[in-house]
């Protein structure tokens, strides 16, 4: 007799990255159970207020990207980073970055000519998760539990037993699912109960933010909107975002540990002092929270049937809303071979290439986003900034070109989104070549096994990404028969595998090989001239079902053991 499950999957959390999650099995046929301590439709606090283009691209596959798109700042209100002495003072410069209505027209920008369907999009969490638990309980196999918090799993051999009940108490619930994502937050239950450590730098900086009101801010600024300002003078130096681009606005002040910990910066003086306004300009603090930046990263991301994901597995400083979607990614990855595991058609080894592949990378994204930060405390504000005399313009306009070229790469961060490659997988079949270096801002498309395939359009509105099917797909700008005894393994093997014919016009820089396999989460998993010389052997491989062998696709490409 089999054993009865409540759902494949039990998810722990029901934030951005847990209702992805959710939404990404519901799409492969699987079933899951979210549970959310907050009510339904109840939004966060002021946080995230990014969604990379890599995170909008999947969120397109989704069919949530124009709703996401849809929402957040008005159409026209410029997404820009501007840098000014105040809130209210001089401007040193800005990146250029397009209102949503222009998003997918304009030139204008450094982040403007990506080859992607969807570039990034600002939008604060609290108008995007609304949008995500909309769409994931409209989802015929998401079950959201709102108002609910887990108190104890149990995993065994075949599955997991998690425990939860109301928020404040109440009569206790136990489910039964196959398989179990914590994606419960920093303070991580589900990580600490499968023993996995965090490490790093546990203090980068200290910061002080608040969320005003004020109505009146948006009224006595000078020149162009922004969606987010930096702030330079001798006083203070902060952050400032438009949240809903009409009156409420976050204000990240940067403090010294030795203000932070004495306690002894008064707020409303230093809002004042980013702002450029006196004691009597009106504003409401809506809400207050003080913090650390931190750089961590967890030893593991998985026991048995229990994974961790998104900031239960990694935390770092609020690099232009990167925390959360690394954390995306993350179950993007995850649900991925989840899905393929429980359709029956992989084995459970290929459950062991979500920590492979997701390790490294957010370890590394940790280290570009450490070390920008540490760039940003070191800036020096020089004392004459403000001062209308030819050594203030001078000290302006080199202050503007040194913040400009050390903030493109994270807000026109063309290479952290599209250019890391999963260098390390049980999964990928390798061909000795070695990927693109993966930096934060410039990007160089490559098919190498383990790239994101390099994005090209079928027609005016079709993505190659929107014709990726379920599983794997081998891209064919080659005939037919040179890749026959790799579609007969797959068949034999129930490997779903759909051939893309394509004229070679179409490709862009990268493709240089006839054929090419890509995920469906759009990794590069194999490319050739010519079949394998042991279809059988890729087929297992990409099965999760055995070690990497030589899969090449003659006897000059065969490939060692990963």
């Amino acid at each position: 007799m089999s054993e009865v499950f409540d759902a494949d999957v039990i998810i722990i959390g029901g934030g951005p990255v847990g209702l992805t999650a959710a939404m990404d099995l519901d799409a492969r046929g699987a079933t899951s159970i979210v549970i959310e301590r907050r009510a339904y439709l109840e939004a966060p606090s002021v946080k995230c207020n990014h969604v990379s283009a890599r995170t909008m691209e999947r969120f397109r596959q989704l069919g949530v990207s124009q709703k996401v798109r849809a929402a957040g700042l008005p159409a026209d209100h410029p997404q820009d980073i501007a840098f000014r002495t105040t809130m209210t003072g001089e401007e040193l410069g800005r990146i250029p970055i397009p209102a949503a209505a222009e998003r997918y027209t304009s030139t204008e920008g450094p982040d403007t000519r990506w080859a992607t369907p969807e570039p990034p999009h600002r939008i604060n969490q609290t108008f995007l998760e609304p949008i995500l638990q909309e769409h994931a309980v409209s989802l015929p196999r998401v079950d959201v539990r709102f108002g609910s918090v887990a108190t104890d799993f149990a995993h065994d051999a075949s599955g997991v037993t998690v425990t939860f009940g109301p928020v404040g108490g109440g009569e206790p619930v136990r489910v039964r699912g196959r398989f179990m994502i914590g994606a419960d937050g920093s303070k991580s239950a589900v990580r600490k109960r499968i023993g996995a450590k965090l490490s790093g730098d546990p203090v980068l900086q200290h910061v002080q933010s608040t969320c005003i009101r004020s109505p009146r801010l948006g009224e006595v600024l000078a020149g162009r909107r922004s969606w987010g300002t930096y702030t330079f003078n001798p006083r203070r130096n902060g952050h400032v975002y438009a949240i809903d681009g009409r009156e409420v606005f976050l204000l990240h002040n940067h403090l010294t540990a030795a203000e932070f910990e004495a306690g002894s910066v008064d707020r409303d003086e230093a809002i004042q002092a980013i702002l450029g306004v006196d004691e009597a300009f009106p504003y409401e603090i809506v809400s207050e929270e003080d913090w650390v930046a931190r750089r961590l990263v967890a030893d593991r991301f998985r026991d048995g049937r229990v994974f961790i994901a998104g900031d239960a597995c990694h935390l770092w400083v609020p690099y232009a809303g990167y925390g959360m979607n690394a954390g995306i990614a993350d179950v993007l990855n995850l649900t991925w071979m989840l899905g393929a595991h429980l359709a029956g058609w992989a084995d459970a080894g290929i459950l062991d290439a979500y920590e492979a592949e997701r390790l490294p990378i957010t370890d590394q994204v940790s280290r570009f986003a450490m070390g920008h930060q540490r760039k940003i405390v070191a800036a020096d504000v020089p004392a004459e900034i403000e001062d209308d005399t030819p050594a203030g313009r001078a000290a302006r306009e080199q202050l503007g070109r040194e913040a400009y070229e050390l903030n493109v790469q994270q807000f026109a961060a063309e290479g952290l989104n599209f250019g890391y490659s999963y260098t390390g997988s049980p999964i990928i079949a390798y061909d000795g070549s070695t990927p693109p270096t993966y930096t934060m801002g410039s990007y160089t498309p490559s098919t190498v096994p383990g790239c994101r395939a390099p994005h090209f359009w079928l027609d005016e509105l079709t993505s190659v990404y929107d014709v990726l099917a379920r599983g794997y797909t081998l891209l064919r700008f080659g005939d037919a028969e040179g890749i026959a005894p790799l579609v007969t393994a797959a068949v034999d093997a129930a490997l779903p595998l759909a051939v893309l014919p394509l004229p070679r016009e179409l490709a862009p820089a990268g493709y240089e090989h006839r054929y090419v396999i890509v995920r469906d989460d759009q990794h590069i998993v194999w490319r050739g001239d010519t079949a394998p010389a042991d279809p059988a052997a890729l087929v297992a491989l990409l099965r999760g079902a055995a070690p990497a062998a030589t899969v090449g696709s003659s006897p000059v490409e065969a490939v060692a053991a990963v």
